[in-house]
């Protein structure tokens, strides 16, 4: 049996079995997944998802892009504590509940649906003030905390090279140009997630603040607007003893990798990010579903590309032009599939468990 220790008790999975077996179980926990709905019923497919196959985690979302409608997930504080609780009561392991909330644009956690204000990281690498910086980074764990979410996908550590990028720069995403200036507020705001008891992501290596397009939509190519210095934040960040997730950029780099994008790379997750950077825990990708990865690679490719790569777990935001209920066994019965055909090694999977599990371990 699987035992997992979360603030001082055992919580245990069920047993496998035939039709739920160790393997299939650990690439489920490698799964985050997006759903609609502002609260739980019986029709909705994130409690099989949760209860049944035992996904990982799930990822939050005010606004529903594929309907282009709200409410998603988020009405209002209430409603959310409420929703993220039920969410924890399907299964016995605990889930990552994760939301991107970086505040200014990027904001899920809306002033008109109850929540606090936010600022931007822009705003808060301009005032370049420690003190401001902590307050902001403390409102904001201190809200995911009251709501129940452990894991948020901040700060954003990319320079802002390019301040029209139309990822980064255009949405004031980016603390600065200035690798000093981001790792010193990256790592207030780190802090004060941890101080918390709340995980982060930093995000996106190798850095996206040079590019000229949007991963969302398309490929970006930063093969001539890259620098080493955008991977600075990153290096400092581990050197430091940085414990929580590094995520990917879906971004192309020629110089780095002439074939794929950093998110589906073995020379730059595993050459640069593990091997030279040093980095030993959890590398997690920009949502799976975004143009970058779905329009150049099919499902399957990705998947063995990603993990075989260093990725240990998957985000399906579900929160594309294309919502897919049965995203969840999709993705497990293809990888479970890529296993078996030795295609992905088992001792991969294995890797990436034990740093998810690992890290659940250390949840309030």
């Amino acid at each position: 049996m699987i035992i997992l220790i979360v603030s001082g008790c055992e919580k245990s999975p069920a047993e496998p079995d035939e039709t739920d077996d160790e393997l299939r179980f650990q690439i489920a926990q490698m799964l985050i997944v997006g759903f609609r709905g502002t609260e739980l019923d019986d029709t909705n497919h994130i409690i099989a998802d949760i209860a049944e196959s035992h996904i990982g985690g799930v990822i939050l979302y005010e606004y529903d892009v594929p309907s282009g409608s709200r409410p998603r997930n988020i009405e209002s504080p209430s409603q959310l504590s409420a929703l993220v609780s039920g969410l924890q009561s399907l299964d016995t392991i605990p889930l990552f509940v994760a939301i991107d909330q970086e505040g200014g644009f990027v904001n899920r956690l809306r002033e008109s649906y109850g929540f606090p204000q936010s600022v931007s990281a822009q705003y808060l690498g301009e005032v370049d003030d420690a003190d401001t910086t902590r307050y902001w980074g403390s409102l904001c764990a201190a809200t995911l905390e009251d709501m129940g979410i452990n894991l948020n996908f901040a700060p954003v550590v990319d320079l802002n090279i390019n301040p029209d990028c139309p990822a980064i720069g255009r949405w004031e995403r980016s603390f600065s140009a200035d690798p000093n200036v981001v790792t010193t507020h990256a790592s207030i705001i780190i802090e004060e997630h941890r101080n918390r008891g709340i995980f982060t992501a930093v995000k996106h290596f190798p850095g996206h603040g040079s590019s000229e397009d949007d991963t969302h939509w398309g490929m970006a190519d930063v093969t001539e607007t890259w620098s080493e210095a955008e991977l600075e934040p990153f290096a400092r960040l581990i050197e430091d003893g940085y414990n929580g997730m590094i995520m990917t950029a879906h971004i192309s780099n020629g110089n780095l990798d002439a074939l794929f994008p950093a998110t589906l790379s073995h020379s730059i997750m595993t050459g640069i990010l593990r091997d030279s950077l040093g980095w030993d825990g959890i590398i997690v990708p920009d949502d799976m579903m975004m143009g970058a990865i779905e329009e150049y690679f099919g499902m399957a490719e990705a998947l063995e590309l990603a993990i075989n790569a260093g990725v240990d777990l998957l985000i399906f935001s579900n929160n594309s032009p294309v919502y897919n209920a049965n995203i969840a066994s999709n993705a497990i019965a293809i990888i479970e599939t890529l296993v078996e055909d030795g295609r992905i090694p088992r001792s991969r999977i294995e890797e990436a468990y034990s740093r998810i599990s690992a890290m659940k371990s250390g949840m309030r």
